[in-house]
Protein backbone atom coordinates (compact mmCIF):
# COMPACT_ATOMS: atom_id res chain seq x y z
CA UNK A 1 0.00 0.00 0.00
CA UNK A 2 1.44 3.44 -0.46
CA UNK A 3 3.14 4.78 2.17
CA UNK A 4 1.61 8.34 2.01
CA UNK A 5 -1.88 7.20 1.47
CA UNK A 6 -1.41 5.51 4.72
CA UNK A 7 -0.16 8.26 6.75
CA UNK A 8 -2.99 10.03 5.48
CA UNK A 9 -5.34 7.29 6.81
CA UNK A 10 -3.70 7.42 10.53
CA UNK A 11 -3.19 10.91 10.48
CA UNK A 12 -7.29 12.03 9.58
CA UNK A 13 -8.09 8.87 12.24
CA UNK A 14 -5.79 10.43 14.57
CA UNK A 15 -7.67 14.01 13.94
CA UNK A 16 -11.15 12.56 14.37
CA UNK A 17 -9.65 11.32 17.98
CA UNK A 18 -8.22 14.12 19.40
CA UNK A 19 -11.39 16.28 17.75
CA UNK A 20 -13.57 14.01 19.71
CA UNK A 21 -11.89 14.97 23.02
CA UNK A 22 -13.52 18.22 23.24
CA UNK A 23 -16.85 17.30 24.42
CA UNK A 24 -15.81 15.41 28.26
CA UNK A 25 -13.00 18.15 28.71
CA UNK A 26 -15.62 20.95 28.43
CA UNK A 27 -17.95 19.37 30.59
CA UNK A 28 -15.28 18.27 33.09
CA UNK A 29 -13.87 22.15 33.73
CA UNK A 30 -15.97 24.00 36.07
CA UNK A 31 -15.39 27.29 34.27
CA UNK A 32 -18.36 29.01 32.53
CA UNK A 33 -18.47 28.36 29.04
CA UNK A 34 -17.03 32.11 28.03
CA UNK A 35 -13.58 31.55 30.17
CA UNK A 36 -13.05 28.15 28.99
CA UNK A 37 -13.19 30.17 25.06
CA UNK A 38 -11.39 32.30 26.14
CA UNK A 39 -8.24 30.00 27.23
CA UNK A 40 -9.11 27.50 24.49
CA UNK A 41 -9.01 30.72 21.47
CA UNK A 42 -5.87 31.97 23.00
CA UNK A 43 -4.13 29.03 23.32
CA UNK A 44 -5.18 27.72 19.60
CA UNK A 45 -3.91 31.42 18.68
CA UNK A 46 -0.24 30.81 19.46
CA UNK A 47 -0.51 27.51 18.34
CA UNK A 48 -1.31 28.68 14.91
CA UNK A 49 0.85 31.86 15.16
CA UNK A 50 3.91 29.18 15.74
CA UNK A 51 3.31 27.01 13.26
CA UNK A 52 2.28 29.44 10.26
CA UNK A 53 3.73 32.47 11.50
CA UNK A 54 3.22 34.60 8.73
CA UNK A 55 1.03 33.49 6.39
CA UNK A 56 -1.58 33.27 8.83
CA UNK A 57 -1.27 37.11 9.18
CA UNK A 58 -2.62 38.15 5.49
CA UNK A 59 -6.38 39.77 5.59
CA UNK A 60 -8.64 40.24 3.29
CA UNK A 61 -12.49 39.94 2.46
CA UNK A 62 -12.38 36.34 2.28
CA UNK A 63 -10.22 36.18 5.58
CA UNK A 64 -12.87 38.15 7.82
CA UNK A 65 -15.81 35.86 6.22
CA UNK A 66 -14.25 32.85 7.43
CA UNK A 67 -12.91 34.53 10.96
CA UNK A 68 -16.71 35.56 10.94
CA UNK A 69 -18.36 32.05 10.42
CA UNK A 70 -15.55 30.34 12.52
CA UNK A 71 -16.17 32.41 16.06
CA UNK A 72 -19.56 32.07 16.31
CA UNK A 73 -19.44 28.16 15.67
CA UNK A 74 -16.78 27.63 18.74
CA UNK A 75 -19.17 30.13 20.69
CA UNK A 76 -22.01 28.05 19.96
CA UNK A 77 -20.51 24.63 20.31
CA UNK A 78 -19.05 25.03 23.39
CA UNK A 79 -22.14 26.84 25.11
CA UNK A 80 -24.04 24.11 23.83
CA UNK A 81 -22.11 21.39 25.61
CA UNK A 82 -22.02 23.14 28.45
CA UNK A 83 -26.09 23.40 28.40
CA UNK A 84 -27.09 20.14 26.94
CA UNK A 85 -26.12 16.90 26.22
CA UNK A 86 -22.21 16.27 24.82
CA UNK A 87 -24.60 13.56 22.47
CA UNK A 88 -27.40 16.27 21.24
CA UNK A 89 -24.24 19.17 20.84
CA UNK A 90 -22.15 16.90 18.72
CA UNK A 91 -24.62 15.06 16.60
CA UNK A 92 -27.10 18.60 16.35
CA UNK A 93 -23.48 20.13 14.58
CA UNK A 94 -23.59 17.50 12.04
CA UNK A 95 -26.43 18.60 10.12
CA UNK A 96 -24.44 20.59 8.36
CA UNK A 97 -23.10 18.61 5.77
CA UNK A 98 -27.08 18.52 5.02
CA UNK A 99 -27.16 22.45 5.12
CA UNK A 100 -24.26 22.64 2.77
CA UNK A 101 -25.96 20.08 0.25
CA UNK A 102 -29.25 22.44 0.41
CA UNK A 103 -26.84 25.94 0.18
CA UNK A 104 -24.29 25.02 -1.92
CA UNK A 105 -26.11 24.57 -5.42
CA UNK A 106 -28.21 28.22 -4.79
CA UNK A 107 -24.75 30.20 -3.40
CA UNK A 108 -22.51 28.53 -5.99
CA UNK A 109 -24.50 27.97 -8.55
CA UNK A 110 -23.60 23.48 -8.60
CA UNK A 111 -26.50 21.48 -9.51
CA UNK A 112 -28.43 20.03 -6.62
CA UNK A 113 -28.74 16.20 -7.14
CA UNK A 114 -31.08 13.64 -6.31
CA UNK A 115 -29.34 12.01 -3.65
CA UNK A 116 -28.19 15.33 -2.21
CA UNK A 117 -32.33 16.02 -1.94
CA UNK A 118 -32.54 12.38 0.01
CA UNK A 119 -29.97 13.14 1.94
CA UNK A 120 -31.32 16.68 3.43
CA UNK A 121 -34.35 15.19 3.96
CA UNK A 122 -33.64 12.45 6.02
CA UNK A 123 -31.32 14.35 7.92
CA UNK A 124 -34.40 16.63 8.48
CA UNK A 125 -36.09 13.56 9.50
CA UNK A 126 -33.21 12.76 11.81
CA UNK A 127 -33.25 16.04 13.60
CA UNK A 128 -36.76 15.59 14.43
CA UNK A 129 -36.22 12.97 16.75
CA UNK A 130 -34.24 15.58 19.03
CA UNK A 131 -38.15 17.37 19.82
CA UNK A 132 -38.83 14.22 22.04
CA UNK A 133 -37.29 13.79 25.77
CA UNK A 134 -36.49 17.00 26.27
CA UNK A 135 -36.90 18.70 29.98
CA UNK A 136 -36.56 21.88 30.66
CA UNK A 137 -35.92 25.43 28.97
CA UNK A 138 -32.90 24.93 29.40
CA UNK A 139 -32.18 22.11 27.29
CA UNK A 140 -34.06 23.45 24.90
CA UNK A 141 -31.53 26.23 24.57
CA UNK A 142 -28.40 24.01 23.93
CA UNK A 143 -30.00 22.02 21.78
CA UNK A 144 -30.75 25.64 19.86
CA UNK A 145 -27.53 26.79 20.13
CA UNK A 146 -26.06 23.04 18.98
CA UNK A 147 -27.97 23.34 16.07
CA UNK A 148 -27.18 27.03 15.15
CA UNK A 149 -23.57 25.74 15.58
CA UNK A 150 -24.49 23.55 12.51
CA UNK A 151 -25.09 26.10 10.31
CA UNK A 152 -22.35 28.16 11.11
CA UNK A 153 -20.55 25.00 10.50
CA UNK A 154 -22.18 24.95 7.54
CA UNK A 155 -20.89 28.46 6.57
CA UNK A 156 -17.72 27.34 7.45
CA UNK A 157 -17.59 24.90 5.36
CA UNK A 158 -18.42 26.58 2.28
CA UNK A 159 -15.88 29.83 2.89
CA UNK A 160 -13.66 27.09 3.13
CA UNK A 161 -14.26 26.19 -0.32
CA UNK A 162 -13.84 29.45 -1.91
CA UNK A 163 -10.43 30.19 0.19
CA UNK A 164 -6.44 29.39 -0.26
CA UNK A 165 -4.45 27.58 1.83
CA UNK A 166 -3.22 31.00 3.82
CA UNK A 167 -7.25 32.77 4.14
CA UNK A 168 -7.93 29.40 5.71
CA UNK A 169 -5.24 29.90 8.30
CA UNK A 170 -5.54 33.88 8.98
CA UNK A 171 -9.15 33.31 8.95
CA UNK A 172 -8.97 30.79 12.08
CA UNK A 173 -6.52 32.80 13.46
CA UNK A 174 -8.80 35.92 13.22
CA UNK A 175 -11.50 33.78 14.19
CA UNK A 176 -9.74 32.49 17.56
CA UNK A 177 -8.83 36.28 18.13
CA UNK A 178 -12.44 37.35 18.06
CA UNK A 179 -13.41 34.66 20.52
CA UNK A 180 -10.85 36.05 22.73
CA UNK A 181 -12.19 39.77 22.51
CA UNK A 182 -15.88 38.46 22.67
CA UNK A 183 -14.75 36.53 25.94
CA UNK A 184 -12.60 38.72 27.76
CA UNK A 185 -14.69 40.21 30.16
CA UNK A 186 -15.77 36.73 31.40
CA UNK A 187 -12.14 35.77 31.88
CA UNK A 188 -11.56 39.20 33.88
CA UNK A 189 -14.51 38.00 36.03
CA UNK A 190 -13.71 34.45 36.58
CA UNK A 191 -11.87 32.98 38.94
CA UNK A 192 -8.21 31.02 38.19
CA UNK A 193 -8.84 27.65 37.19
CA UNK A 194 -6.98 24.85 38.90
CA UNK A 195 -3.73 23.01 37.36
CA UNK A 196 -5.28 20.03 36.16
CA UNK A 197 -7.96 22.65 34.42
CA UNK A 198 -5.41 24.62 33.04
CA UNK A 199 -3.86 21.60 31.70
CA UNK A 200 -7.08 20.51 30.12
CA UNK A 201 -7.62 24.06 28.62
CA UNK A 202 -3.98 23.80 27.35
CA UNK A 203 -4.80 20.51 25.06
CA UNK A 204 -8.16 22.11 23.83
CA UNK A 205 -6.11 25.21 22.12
CA UNK A 206 -3.44 23.59 21.45
CA UNK A 207 -4.28 19.94 20.81
CA UNK A 208 -7.66 19.43 20.25
CA UNK A 209 -7.50 22.72 17.81
CA UNK A 210 -4.45 23.39 16.75
CA UNK A 211 -2.80 19.85 16.41
CA UNK A 212 -6.34 18.45 15.29
CA UNK A 213 -6.34 20.78 12.56
CA UNK A 214 -3.02 20.34 11.53
CA UNK A 215 -3.61 16.44 11.52
CA UNK A 216 -6.43 16.50 9.37
CA UNK A 217 -4.89 18.77 6.67
CA UNK A 218 -2.43 16.46 6.50
CA UNK A 219 -4.53 13.52 5.86
CA UNK A 220 -6.53 15.70 3.60
CA UNK A 221 -3.50 16.17 1.18
CA UNK A 222 -2.78 12.36 1.03
CA UNK A 223 -6.04 10.69 0.71
CA UNK A 224 -9.52 11.11 -1.38
CA UNK A 225 -11.62 14.34 0.09
CA UNK A 226 -14.35 11.38 0.17
CA UNK A 227 -12.32 9.33 2.74
CA UNK A 228 -11.38 11.86 4.92
CA UNK A 229 -15.35 12.97 5.40
CA UNK A 230 -15.85 9.19 6.36
CA UNK A 231 -13.17 8.91 8.66
CA UNK A 232 -14.05 12.33 10.30
CA UNK A 233 -17.37 11.12 11.35
CA UNK A 234 -15.46 9.11 14.02
CA UNK A 235 -15.65 12.60 15.96
CA UNK A 236 -19.45 12.45 16.44
CA UNK A 237 -19.48 8.64 16.98
CA UNK A 238 -16.53 8.55 19.92
CA UNK A 239 -17.40 12.03 21.10
CA UNK A 240 -20.58 10.79 23.58
CA UNK A 241 -18.73 8.20 24.05
CA UNK A 242 -15.76 10.35 26.36
CA UNK A 243 -18.42 11.88 27.87
CA UNK A 244 -20.33 8.97 29.16
CA UNK A 245 -16.81 7.24 30.01
CA UNK A 246 -15.17 10.88 31.69
CA UNK A 247 -18.41 12.09 32.76
CA UNK A 248 -21.09 10.05 33.14
CA UNK A 249 -23.20 11.74 31.00
CA UNK A 250 -26.03 9.11 29.26
CA UNK A 251 -27.64 10.94 26.36
CA UNK A 252 -31.55 9.92 25.64
CA UNK A 253 -32.14 7.15 23.36
CA UNK A 254 -34.26 10.20 20.98
CA UNK A 255 -31.21 11.50 20.58
CA UNK A 256 -29.65 8.45 20.13
CA UNK A 257 -31.92 7.35 17.58
CA UNK A 258 -31.81 11.18 15.91
CA UNK A 259 -28.02 11.12 15.42
CA UNK A 260 -27.99 7.59 14.13
CA UNK A 261 -30.44 8.74 11.62
CA UNK A 262 -27.89 11.65 10.61
CA UNK A 263 -24.33 10.14 10.76
CA UNK A 264 -25.96 6.55 8.82
CA UNK A 265 -27.30 9.26 6.53
CA UNK A 266 -23.83 11.15 5.79
CA UNK A 267 -22.04 7.91 5.70
CA UNK A 268 -24.20 5.67 3.12
CA UNK A 269 -24.45 8.93 1.02
CA UNK A 270 -20.08 9.03 1.19
CA UNK A 271 -20.11 5.17 0.58
CA UNK A 272 -22.50 5.48 -2.57
CA UNK A 273 -20.46 8.19 -3.88
CA UNK A 274 -17.05 6.32 -3.53
CA UNK A 275 -18.16 3.16 -5.34
CA UNK A 276 -20.20 4.78 -8.03
CA UNK A 277 -17.37 6.79 -9.10
CA UNK A 278 -19.31 9.88 -8.35
CA UNK A 279 -17.85 13.22 -8.19
CA UNK A 280 -18.65 15.74 -5.01
CA UNK A 281 -17.16 18.05 -2.70
CA UNK A 282 -18.30 16.89 0.50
Amino acid sequence: MNSQYTRGILMTVLAAIVWSTGGVLVKLISLDAFTILFFRSLYAGIFFLIVFRSEALKFDSRVLIVSLCYAPLLICFVCATKMTTAANAIFLQYISPAVVLFVEPRLLKTKMLNYNIITVIVCTFGLSFFLFGQNGVHHWLGDGLALLSGFFSAALILSLKVSNKSQQMSGILLGNIWVVLITLPWFLKSTHPSLNENLMLAFLGFIQIGLGYLLFTYGQRRIPAIESSLIALLEPILNPIWVLIGYHEMPSLWSWIGGSIIILTLFARMLYLKYSNKVSLL
